[in-house]
Formats: structure tokens, C-alpha cells, sequence
């Protein structure tokens, strides 16, 4: 085993632990918990040893730097999924690789969405991304749908063709009553998922939590969790 690997091995257990640990201390089985690797800023070569080691999601946030790596790993067996805000020129190639898009935000993003799905014939699965700290604008400061707006875009993507309307994500917030508050931003999370699944029952992915508050996202509830430095390292500059 290359120094590399044994590095990411024993990252990825120390994780593993604490999801384990965190699904004790919340009375739930360990397999409720999905865990997803945030790959960005990291090279092919760490994404196929992860996959040799078990991993099975693996997530990015620049299209530029998430292509040519998907199509390096093309052939494991992974499920990719976008979680960076997400502009409509860039949708085209996301639709390419991406199974799932975790920052789904507003409506000409879901018909840009939905029309490179058709084109490509794929399936893609939707997550709203929630924007907790939503201002008078309505949008976050690190993008997301207020609250309120849930509704209204999780109709719009359910009848999307080539879409599939997947669940919530949100990123513990930095400003407003959730700052510093990560376990209550969670909390808050899953209430507005049990809202959503009254009419959308299939809609029952929960994203939230990354390397420092995962324990908080799984005591609230959440099905998926991002991990990126945790199990990789501190990410290198980019520049």
C-alpha cells in the first residue's frame, strides 16, 4: 500500500468511526448514514484509491476541475454528485457526469437542468439547496432557496422531465440566527424535509453536515454527509 493510500485509509476509518459513533449516540443503525467525499481540489489518483477502499459517493463544486477527473474514474463504480453553485453555462458538461446535482436553487437552473437530461438521456437526481441565512433577496449568501420557496421549485423539478426531484441540502450557516448553530440549522432542515416529503414522499434525502459538524448533522437526522478535509487532508491552494 502506497503511502498515500494508508493515509486515506486511515483518514476514511477515523471517519467512518465518528459516523458510527454519532448513529450510537442518535439511537439510529449505521447504515442510515451515507457517507459522501468531497473530492475537490484533489487528483484522479485519490478518487481511485478511495474507490478501492470502499468509497462510493464522491462529490465536487467546479465543473472545470470535476470533468476531466470524472471522466479519468469513468470506469468505477461511483456515484458523483455536484454540490457547487451551480451556473447554467456550465450545466451542459455537469449533466454529463453528475448523478445527482445537490444545489439546486432556482428555476432557470432547474430548466437548464432538465433540458441537458433530456438531451443526454439521463436521469438526474435533485437536491434543493437550502439557504438558512436567506435575506431580503431570498437567496443565501453561499446560494440555496429560502425557505419558503421550497414548495414552489421542489413542483417545478418533480415535473421536470429528465429530473428527479431527490430531497434538501443546506450548508450550516455563517450569518443570521443559525450562526454558530449548527445542530438547530440541521434540525431546522429536517423539518422543512418532513414538509416536503408530505408531497413528495420519494423526496427523502437529507444532505448536511461536512468534516466539522457531522455528528450534529447525524443526531438531526441527516442521510448524507460531506466530508472533504477530513478524510483527505487540508486542501492545497488553488492558484
Amino acid at each position: 500500500m502506497t503511502d498515500r493510500k494508508a493515509q486515506l485509509a486511515a483518514n476514511l476509518a477515523k471517519v467512518e468511526a465518528r459516523i458510527a459513533a454519532a448513529c450510537v449516540a442518535a439511537g439510529r443503525e449505521r447504515e442510515e448514514v451515507t457517507l459522501i467525499v468531497v473530492t475537490k481540489t484533489y487528483p484522479a489518483s485519490d478518487v481511485r484509491m478511495l474507490s478501492g477502499l470502499g468509497v462510493r459517493h464522491v462529490a465536487e463544486n467546479r465543473d472545470q476541475d470535476a470533468a476531466p477527473k470524472a471522466a479519468e474514474c469513468a470506469d468505477l463504480p461511483l456515484t458523483w454528485h455536484f454540490v457547487g453553485q451551480l451556473q447554467t453555462n456550465k450545466v451542459r458538461s455537469v449533466v454529463g457526469y453528475a448523478d445527482l446535482v445537490q444545489s439546486v436553487d432556482r428555476s432557470k437552473l432547474v430548466e437548464a437542468l432538465s433540458k441537458e437530461a433530456v438531451r443526454a438521456g439521463r436521469e438526474v437526481g435533485c437536491l434543493l439547496q437550502v439557504a438558512l441565512d436567506a435575506g431580503a433577496s431570498g437567496r443565501g449568501e453561499r446560494g440555496g432557496v429560502a425557505p419558503g420557496k421550497i414548495e414552489e421549485l421542489a413542483d417545478l423539478v418533480a415535473g421536470a422531465p429528465g429530473l428527479r426531484l431527490d430531497g434538501l441540502m443546506t450548508v450550516a450557516p455563517l450569518t443570521g440566527e443559525y450562526a454558530g448553530r449548527q445542530r438547530a440549522a440541521f434540525e431546522r432542515l429536517m423539518d422543512l424535509s418532513t414538509d416536503l416529503r408530505r408531497a413528495h414522499p420519494a423526496a427523502n434525502m437529507v444532505s448536511a453536515g461536512m468534516s466539522a459538524d457531522l455528528e450534529e448533522a447525524v443526531a438531526a437526522g441527516a442521510t448524507h454527509v460531506r466530508v472533504g478535509t477530513a478524510v483527505l487532508g487540508v486542501r492545497p491552494r488553488l492558484g
